[in-house]
């Protein structure tokens, strides 16, 4: 009987080690099940990936966003821009994105012979008005036009038949590639427009939007580059841009969309992969973004083949900006 009753203990005790063994082993796959979920993070930049998309611009009208830009078609083997249209998308969670047709191309511009380059929409009593960079087909060098439509979407055309800047307008600098990246921001009713490269500048728009009201003015701003994007938030006017080259994003803040205007940092670093740095910041539904180019979408995205992102936007309590963190996960 005492053999037995050993054998019997020793039995239950195996029984219980397997047990605790088993349990552990269980809990192990659990977690490991746990961990690869986790890890199945989706990845939602570039935004689209379908083609390749640079110079961003957001415009927040009604429920929706509507994203234009540029359309990269540069071949693997070529090493500059080829841009002949832009392209339209829309949204409504900032995560489903929604193309369209082709709303404008360089070349509905009679006065252009190419250079679908940044470019930007704004609306104003129903209307939208598209301010593009071009290249002039007579006058040499890089020209701002204005493109009207009664819908977001489009179809765009010609606001005026001819350009509203062109190079032989603006005398700060030599190159021909000054008068590139418009943007405009309405405060008070007044409309204004800045652009530029290696020189900041910006006009007066008369209510109609598609003639300039006053001189053009120069604005100093560190290793100014190109890329002028105006927003407001609160009291303070942001006034961000590509700064020096490859190109971070730096910002100033002002009182006034006039200026003076205050340098206060970096804001975002250089792009992946890409040599440029083109931004967009908005508000939707009560939250800030800011959208951006790199060169993201494998195997063949680069500097001139270049995809949209969009990460959140952050202030400080003083009303500075926090700089902006890039994700691979992007907006969920």
């Amino acid at each position: 009987m005492g053999q037995k009753s050993i054998l019997i203990s020793t039995i239950i005790r195996m029984k219980n080690v397997v047990t605790v063994v088993l349990g552990a082993l269980s809990v192990m796959a659990c977690s490991s099940q746990r961990q690869v979920s986790t890890g199945a993070v989706t990845q939602n930049n570039p935004i689209i990936k379908d083609k390749y998309i640079g110079d961003p611009a957001a415009l927040v009208y009604k429920d929706s966003v509507y994203l234009y830009g540029g359309h990269d078609e540069a071949p693997n083997d070529f090493n500059f821009y080829k841009m002949n249209e832009w392209l339209v998308y829309s949204t409504a969670d900032m995560v489903n994105w929604k193309a369209h047709p082709v709303p404008l191309k360089a070349l509905d511009f009679k006065w252009a012979k190419g250079d679908a380059w940044a470019a930007q929409v704004i609306e104003r009593n129903g209307k939208f008005y598209w301010y593009v960079c071009v290249e002039h087909a007579t006058i040499p060098g890089k020209a701002i036009g204005v493109a009207v439509s009664d819908s977001p979407l489009g179809p765009f055309k010609d606001a005026l038949g001819h350009a509203l800047i062109t190079n032989d307008m603006t005398t700060q600098t030599g190159i021909t590639w000054d008068d590139i990246d418009p943007t405009v921001f309405i405060d008070n009713g007044q409309a204004y427009m800045y652009w530029g490269n290696t020189v900041c500048k910006y006009i007066k728009l008369k209510g109609n939007m598609v003639e300039a009201d006053g001189v053009i003015n120069v604005v100093s701003l560190p290793n100014f580059t190109e890329a002028p994007w105006i927003h407001k938030a609160g009291d303070w006017f942001y006034l961000s841009y590509a700064y020096e080259f490859p190109e971070k994003i730096a910002y100033a803040m002002s009182k006034s969309i006039e200026g003076p205007w205050e340098y206060k940092g970096i804001l975002n670093e250089l792009a992946g992969n890409c040599n440029t740095n083109h931004q967009s910041i908005i508000e939707f539904k009560d939250k800030w973004y800011f959208i951006y180019h790199n060169g993201a979408i494998q195997p063949n995205g680069a500097s001139f083949r270049r995809s949209v992102c969009i990460d959140r936007l952050y202030y400080n309590s003083d009303g500075t900006l926090k700089r902006v963190v890039m994700t691979s996960e992007g907006i969920h």
